[in-house]
């Protein structure tokens, strides 16, 4: 049986959009999988009486009357708002109550409550955000950080492509996956003082298969399983993808390859490093959005993959 919890108030559109997704993907989940909902017990009970829907046993609803809002200081906000959706859904997660736990909410309050109360298994010093991005070739290619950590340092990208890797065993089964430093040119030396720094620490780290600098008009040429970055720049790079596939799509460009990018697929991405499953998700999160977000939430507890990421760590 898992547990997954959701953060019923995280996202420009919640709580109503966030308990639409939960609805629609409730019959998609194991029959033994149950549902936390984590908010106002107000809102939880007054959305199922007007909905119409009985939550029945396998959603629990939790009380958890405050809020953080989008554009809260995070950690002022978790320090006045104890009870918030957010630290309350950590709390259960850090106890075991739950498997994983998933939030469109505050990303920033959302890593602060998970370093806090989860803490980050041994050898990682932060965790940092993976999405999969596809390839000419049908094989993914992982980045990270996508944009939790904006300043890092260069011993700590070599922690992001140990991470990557192993994600890239668990998930797609690639036993030595290729490690890309994303950087403004190719050759050794490109960079400013941190790409530089993290070149020769990845170059000479043994437990990383690192080929080297990569270009962002190389990423989508099969090149690397991994890439790595600062979640600044990361985060550009998604967005950035993002924007291209809703341009595209406005122009009335159709391809399956094309649909690949549409972040609603995925509804969220793991946060890897963290002694527990969390997932984070879209802050413009559509209901499908989250429907797949809690969908990959479950994954995630399925395959125990925090646990299974401290333990490759433990051996690296």
């Amino acid at each position: 049986m898992a547990g997954i919890g959701l953060d019923i108030m995280g996202g420009d559109y919640a709580p109503q959009v966030v308990l639409e997704g939960c609805l629609q993907a409730l019959p998609r989940l194991a029959d033994d999988t149950q549902l936390y909902l984590f908010g106002p017990l107000d809102i939880l009970e007054g959305f199922f009486h007007v909905s119409d829907r009985n939550a029945g046993d396998r959603i629990r609803m939790v009380h958890a009357p405050e809020v953080i809002s989008m554009h809260a200081p995070p950690v002022k906000a978790l320090q006045q708002k104890r009870n918030s959706s957010i630290r309350v859904g950590m709390k259960y997660l850090a106890a075991g109550e739950i498997d994983s736990l998933a939030s469109a909410g505050h990303s920033g309050a959302l890593m602060v409550a998970a370093m806090q109360i989860l803490g980050t298994v041994e050898g990682i010093d932060r965790p940092c955000a993976v999405t999969a991005f596809p390839q000419k070739s049908n094989h993914a290619h992982l980045l990270l950080d996508v944009g939790i950590n904006h300043e890092v340092k260069p011993d700590q990208l070599a922690q992001f492509a140990i991470l990557g890797s192993i994600y890239s065993k668990l998930i797609y089964g690639i036993d030595n996956p290729r490690v890309g430093l994303l950087n403004i040119g190719s050759e050794p030396g490109k960079g400013n003082t941190l790409y530089q720094n993290a070149f020769r620490i990845l170059e000479s780290h043994k437990a990383i298969n690192f080929i080297g600098n990569l270009e962002a008009r190389d990423f989508y040429d099969g090149i690397a399983d991994v890439s790595v970055c600062d979640g600044f720049t990361g985060n550009i790079f998604l967005k950035q993808a993002e924007g291209m596939y809703r341009l595209l799509k406005d122009k009335g460009v159709e391809h399956p390859f094309l649909d690949q990018f549409n972040y609603e697929k995925y509804g969220g991405t793991p946060i890897l490093g963290l002694k527990r499953n969390v997932v984070l998700g879209h802050g413009a999160s559509s209901s499908l959005a989250i429907e797949n977000m809690v969908l990959t939430a479950e994954k995630l507890a399925q395959i125990e993959l925090a646990t299974n990421i401290e333990n490759f760590t433990s051996k690296v």
